[in-house]
């Protein structure tokens, strides 16, 4: 997922924050698992897990979208009191349903102290530094052992995933320091985990659903100080498991009229990873879905054009999109697809999020 200033619609997240100086980041060692921890430092922060789910006890389907955000508030820092809520966390949450076209999600946020988790009794939120360990309430993500334990307990719906690393883990950009615009310090630190094993099972309106053989996740993790070039409204990115074992990224960043700002990505292939230069993706809109809450026209299937190959980008429900105004404050579309190459043939599944197409993103 693409990561300037935090997953669709941290606007809200801008309004709680006072401006910072601009400065380039500097390319540093990752270094794990510290790094795969949260970075309360910096600004915005977020761990994104998508997913492919077959089901083991019928021929459903679904895909999953399960992300935490953290945000840092610069004017609480000097406080004192453990109530002072130093970083906010934010949760969404979402399960497509393929088989009956329909789109289930909810959110959280809570205030976190800053403490290490346990450490503060108030805190309903948290964040380790020194692994992936976020909780908001009844959600959270950690790492048990070799694998990533994934528990969202909505209210029409709960995930339970065990997520195992099946390839190493992917540095985006140039060994982690991805740039997302056409100033230096407009960047983050992002690197992603795709291809992930994927166990665990799915609860949909009391129905019990265990994943089987063939599901698959992909993580994104990245943290930054900057927000959007002035100029951008929005993105377009997807993240694909290819089904030979390979990993696809792509995304552009886009101005009022549509133009590309900013594009990028990666394809990696066994021990091999190309990262894609400004100006060598090409994302060209073919089919759009109107949305009848937002009204907002969304690009459901694209041509992305990438140096690894040209590829056909197909939404598999339509009606994905997700209304996060009591969060982060954004409507955005977020969803399963599936990727066919430049031979029609179909070559992996995935997501696709678009932003800005409701309104305007306001950093």
């Amino acid at each position: 997922m693409l990561a300037t200033v935090g997953r669709a619609g941290l606007g809200l997240l801008a309004s709680l924050a006072m401006p910072q100086a601009s400065h380039a980041l500097p390319l540093k060692r990752l270094s794990f698992p510290r790094d795969a921890g949260a970075h309360p430092d910096f600004q915005t922060e977020w761990w994104y897990i998508t997913g492919y789910a077959n089901v083991a006890d019928t021929a459903a389907a679904f895909g999953f979208q399960v992300t935490f955000f953290r945000s840092r508030v610069p004017q609480t820092q000097a406080m004192q009191s453990s109530l002072a809520a130093k970083q906010l966390i934010f949760a969404h949450a979402a399960l497509t349903d393929v088989r009956g076209k329909k789109l289930w999600h909810d959110q959280r946020i809570a205030r976190w102290s800053g403490a290490e988790p346990g450490h503060n009794p108030v805190d309903t939120a948290s964040a380790s530094t020194q692994d992936v360990a976020v909780v908001l309430r009844d959600w959270s993500l950690n790492r048990q052992g070799a694998d990533l334990i994934a528990k969202v307990q909505a209210a029409e719906f709960a995930l339970e995933l065990r997520l195992r690393s099946s390839q190493p883990v992917l540095l985006q950009g140039d060994q982690g320091l991805s740039r997302k615009g056409p100033q230096t310090d407009q960047a983050s630190y992002y690197y992603s985990q795709p291809q992930l094993q994927a166990q665990g099972e799915i609860v949909l309106q009391g129905k019990r659903h265990l994943l089987a053989a063939g599901s698959t996740a992909w993580l994104d993790h990245e943290w930054s100080h900057t927000v959007l070039d002035p100029q951008a409204v929005g993105w377009d990115w997807i993240g694909i498991n290819l089904f030979d074992g390979s990993a696809l990224t792509a995304y552009q960043l886009r101005d009022a009229s549509g133009k590309a700002l900013w594009d990028g990505g990666s394809f990696r292939a066994g021990d091999k990873l190309f990262t894609f230069n400004r100006g060598e993706v090409l994302f060209k809109p073919t089919r759009a879905w109107r949305s009848p809450l937002s009204r907002a026209s969304y690009p459901v299937e694209w041509i992305v054009r990438t140096p690894a190959d040209y590829y056909t980008i197909k939404a598999l429900v339509d009606n994905q999109e997700l209304d996060s105004r009591a969060s982060t404050g954004a409507i955005y579309w977020e969803g399963l697809c599936e990727v066919w190459s430049s031979n029609q043939q179909l070559v992996g599944r995935g997501y696709l999020e678009m932003t800005g197409y409701a309104s305007p993103l306001k950093m």
